[in-house]
């Protein structure tokens, strides 16, 4: 479903969401127990990245009636290692992954339900880009793809054996070539100058933020709000939305054997309320008509502007399944061009 069409089927959720929208805690610190009777407690399992916007709506969700007394135990980390984590026997009321594989696993594991993706979304609860994230000032004066595979610049991103993270900024960097009106076979030789060029591969996007934040590279690829919530902690760098980039969309599931305040949170995640909260710490949200002003951002008051072109992962690689096959896979094309340059 393209990002327009579902932002259309979204606000009439939305609509509705808001008349439920009596929800709610604070991460692992939980609401009232005494304003609803006995306490509940919920897990939450999700790849790193996304914790700034749970923990906001969280917070809100336990201001309201069906979220006041829920407490929370969260694990967050790389998404495959949380989703092989629940297979193995990790408790989760509510998965937040990066890549629609991971939420699947467990749909094949008999842990989340068939039909977890059959609302107006899509099963996504949060939407970003990906951004070439740059030394403050930009020395290396990087504005565009072709700019971080020049000799001497040094990249960073995290490793896609272990991150959704990192799919999505490598599948960005081959789209680009293919959106510039490049083959495939261009986007193969690009993509090998890119692991020439690759200084550091940590295990998460979050690992990946920081190794760059220490010291680690001239270029970060990373989700536009990994950049704004690293800049609104205090971070001093720039960060680039190229002419050409990915629209990452994150899935959200809750599990089998959840309690049924789990779906209650996740469907106030998906409202204005929940959007609004993850659009405040860098998320774009999923329905346009939610607008906020974004501390950190480039432009606050425009946080979240169109890029020149906007691939999806549907429309332009045939949806997940494909593009795990064809580029994650043992006999994927990252894979080998990893395994060539030597950075796996």
């Amino acid at each position: 479903m393209s990002r327009s069409r579902r932002s259309v089927t979204l606000a009439v959720a939305v609509i509705a969401a808001l008349g439920l929208a009596a929800c709610g805690p604070a991460a692992s610190s939980g609401g009232d127990a005494s304003a609803s009777g006995p306490a509940t407690e919920l897990s939450l399992v999700g790849f790193a990245v996304p914790k700034a916007g749970n923990d906001a709506a969280q917070k809100l969700w336990g201001e309201t009636s069906d979220g006041a007394g829920v407490t929370w135990t969260t694990s967050y980390g790389a998404s495959g290692d949380q989703s092989r984590a629940v297979v193995a026997g990790l408790k989760a009321d509510y998965v937040h992954f990066s890549l629609e594989g991971d939420v699947t696993r467990l749909v094949d594991e008999g842990l989340v339900a068939e039909d977890w993706n059959a609302g107006p979304t899509q099963g996504i609860v949060s939407d970003s880009v990906v951004v070439l994230v740059v030394r403050k000032g930009n020395p290396k004066n990087i504005q565009t793809w072709e700019d971080i595979v020049q000799p001497g610049v040094g990249i960073v991103s995290p490793n896609p054996g272990s991150s959704g993270s990192a799919r999505w900024n490598i599948l960005a960097a081959y789209g680009s070539v293919l959106a510039a009106g490049g083959s495939d076979a261009d986007a193969e030789a690009y993509l090998t100058k890119f692991f020439t060029n690759v200084a550091a591969l940590p295990g998460s996007g979050r690992d990946a933020t920081t190794a760059f934040t220490s010291g680690t590279g001239d270029v970060l690829i990373s989700y536009e709000n990994e950049a704004i919530l690293a800049r609104q902690n205090g971070e001093d760098f720039d960060y680039v939305i190229p002419e050409s980039t990915l629209l990452i969309e994150n899935p959200a599931a809750v599990t089998v054997d959840a309690d049924p305040k789990a779906q209650s949170y996740l469907d106030f995640v998906l409202s204005a309320e929940g959007q609004k909260a993850f659009a405040e710490v860098g998320f774009r949200p999923l329905d346009d008509s939610v607008t906020v002003e974004v501390e950190g951002a480039n432009d606050p008051k425009n946080p979240f502007p169109a890029p020149g072109t906007l691939q999806t992962i549907a429309d332009d690689f045939g949806g997940w399944s494909d593009a795990n096959k064809k580029f994650f896979g043992d006999d994927g094309l990252v894979t080998r061009i990893q395994q060539e340059t030597g950075k796996s």
